[in-house]
């Protein structure tokens, strides 16, 4: 079985009840690219890839268009059933661009897994559980807003919150974090996370703060050098997530002692099998992580819940979607949507999700 068509279609995402503000940008919409891979037996697969903006990683979405347009033209008439081979092919055509090369992975797992009557996870070494935990993210928000949305969130079955922070002033960040632990208390595990958007003083002014208040910390600054220097003076356990662009940069924060759990996004780290290579190695070293993405619909959602379900429940922290901040579904009877804060593995070969054509958009390229 071989790919006979790729087609990349163009979809804009606004943000319900935006915008969605973080330490470093305030989004609208989110541009998505979706990847619609057709094999020569006619089988379909669905991959998607919707970068954070231009400010957020070293992604953005023209740029996933223009790798995927660098790349696409030889990849038709290639096997489809070789994912090791073509990841190696994809190599070969183009230097990093990991983002791109996801979304074309994730619709080549979806049309193998299709082929083989099985799901995703099946192919990534089998479902431990048949639901995953979720998360949700705040945005930057007042202390006395932040605090009843956490609360809120709980209350629907939310076992994790993130609390968003960095960007301003510290004592308003401590402030939240003081107002959420005041409403939510051990309900549930508290992360905060600046998404590198504090400095080392700061990082440290917020933790040695809020010594009393068990939580989280989540990339707090820029570079992993950074978070180094804070982790030994604070008392608080930290992960690391935008600094995580790739496996090698995995293998050294390892290496290096660099933190205590990881943030890890498929697109960022270049689709499902590096992230179940990397999640091997987590469990290796008995390092909990979270399974997500940067933003996207059912088809990266669906990926995320896939991926998350083969983890060794002990070290999943949650998972992720965009799903709260989307209007519409891509497949309106099989989306990704959380229930009393879990995700239930989707039903259905491939990753489960068909997705219909009127709303994925605007078909932007063709190759066969």
């Amino acid at each position: 079985m071989r790919i006979s068509e790729i087609h990349i279609y163009q979809k804009d995402l606004p943000v319900v009840d935006g915008p969605y503000t973080m330490s470093t940008m305030t989004l609208d919409s989110l541009d998505a690219t979706i990847i619609k891979m057709v094999s020569d037996t006619g089988l379909v697969g669905w991959g998607e890839v919707v970068p954070l903006g231009p400010l957020y990683q070293p992604q953005h979405a023209g740029g996933a268009r223009a790798a995927i347009a660098e790349m696409t033209p030889a990849l038709i008439g290639r096997d489809c059933l070789t994912p090791l081979l073509l990841r190696r092919r994809m190599d070969e055509l183009l230097n990093g661009h990991l983002y791109a090369k996801a979304g074309i992975e994730i619709a080549q797992m979806d049309l193998m897994a299709k082929h083989y009557g099985v799901k995703v996870c099946d192919l990534l070494g089998g479902a431990a559980v048949d639901r995953v935990p979720a998360y949700y993210a705040t945005g930057i928000g007042s202390p006395d807003d932040i605090a009843r949305l956490s609360k809120d969130k709980v209350e629907q079955g939310y076992k994790r919150i993130q609390i968003k922070a960095g960007g301003r002033d510290v004592s308003i960040d401590i402030a939240v974090v003081r107002k959420v632990w005041e409403a939510v208390g051990k309900q549930a595990q508290i992360v905060v996370d600046p998404n590198r958007g504090m400095t080392v003083a700061d990082a440290k002014l917020l933790s040695l703060s809020c010594s009393d208040v068990p939580f989280l910390l989540e990339q707090p600054c820029r570079t992993m050098e950074e978070v180094m220097s804070v982790r030994s003076q604070i008392v608080h356990p930290i992960a690391l997530d935008e600094s995580l662009e790739s496996l090698n940069d995995v293998l050294r924060a390892i290496s290096m002692d660099a933190c205590d759990a990881f943030g890890l996004k498929i697109s960022r780290m270049g689709g499902l099998n590096a992230m179940a290579t990397i999640r091997d190695i987590c469990a290796a070293r008995s390092i909990p992580h979270t399974c997500e993405d940067s933003w996207g619909g059912d088809i990266l959602a669906a990926a995320i819940v896939h991926i998350a379900s083969t983890v060794e429940p002990r070290l999943l922290e949650a998972a992720w979607t965009a799903g709260n901040y989307i209007e519409e579904h891509y497949d309106p009877e099989n989306g990704i949507a959380v229930q009393d804060g879990y995700f239930k593995l989707p039903d259905g070969p491939g990753l489960g999700i068909s997705p219909d054509e009127e709303r994925i958009g605007q078909l932007v390229a063709s190759y066969n």
